[in-house]
């Protein structure tokens, strides 16, 4: 069928958008193709996972009264006294993410490297003053990952579909990625061979600067031994390179003590 839209353009994060009963609002973003639609009594929920080779550099929405194919599945949420409003926060994946760089690194001795990372974010779907979340979909088809000493001691992660960069301006910038600047410390007499190693990306918040572009806070990976040993800070605050930041979107986790951190700390290299 086909759809009678209004014209494209482009969405934002936490903005209010109002819809009418009958309306559907559509998004895409990333590798998704996302409907949202508002009835007297409930809100219905459809999404695409779209499988094309190009990054997309837009986030485009569009408003109409037309309902996608009957071939895509919908999820349906009774109304609960809200104003018609819906919103769209951003969220870190909810596993830790296993990054590579764009080539295998060494870190001398006592050196230490930045690197910025580009992750994929999962959107949150927000309705009413009280802002009650529906959903949260994941805006690239995840692949995972085993990380850890072997295969009966490690981690399910995420695998990012990106590599991490020494340089800032090699990250892609787009709305439905965060970037995090990750320092890693070489305490070791020996250098150390970077070949990937795991973000902790539901511990992490997410910030907008004043270009839209989204940030979490630094980490920083200090290994003074060997690689199973690594510790791990996260930063209060986004980096000010990154610019004029607002806070946007809270941690999935909260950073936790003891044990959760030191399981994070065994698990980060593999």
């Amino acid at each position: 069928m086909t759809e009678q839209l209004t014209s494209p353009f482009e969405g934002a994060w936490a903005h209010p958008y109002q819809l009418e009963s009958g309306q559907t609002q559509q998004h895409q973003l990333g590798h998704a193709r996302v409907w949202i639609t508002l009835l007297d009594q409930e809100w219905q929920i459809r999404e695409q996972k779209l499988d094309t080779g190009a990054d997309p550099l837009q986030w485009q929405q569009q408003l109409g009264h037309t309902l996608p194919s009957t071939d895509i599945p919908v999820q349906r949420f009774v109304r609960m006294s809200d104003n018609g409003v819906v919103r769209f926060y951003p969220a870190m994946a909810d596993r830790p993410t296993v990054i590579r760089p764009y080539q295998p690194l060494t870190i001398p001795a006592g050196g230490r490297c930045l690197l910025y990372v580009g992750t994929s974010l999962w959107m949150k779907v927000a309705v009413g003053t009280a802002e009650t979340e529906l959903a949260s979909i994941a805006l690239a088809i995840p692949s995972m990952t085993w990380l850890g000493r072997n295969t009966m001691e490690g981690e399910l992660c995420y695998a990012s579909s990106t590599f991490g960069r020494l340089a800032l301006e090699a990250i892609p910038k787009r709305p439905w990625r965060a970037v995090t600047p990750v320092s890693i410390i070489n305490r070791r007499e020996q250098p150390l061979l970077l070949e990937r190693f795991s973000l902790p990306t539901p511990l992490l918040s997410l910030h907008r600067n004043d270009k839209g572009q989204l940030w979490t806070p630094g980490v920083t990976v200090e290994c003074e031994t060997d690689m199973n040993s690594a510790s791990l800070r996260i930063d209060h605050a986004v980096p000010g390179y990154a610019g004029d930041c607002q806070f946007i979107a809270p941690a999935r986790e909260k950073l936790a003590k003891g044990r959760r951190l030191v399981r994070a700390f065994d698990r980060m290299f593999g």
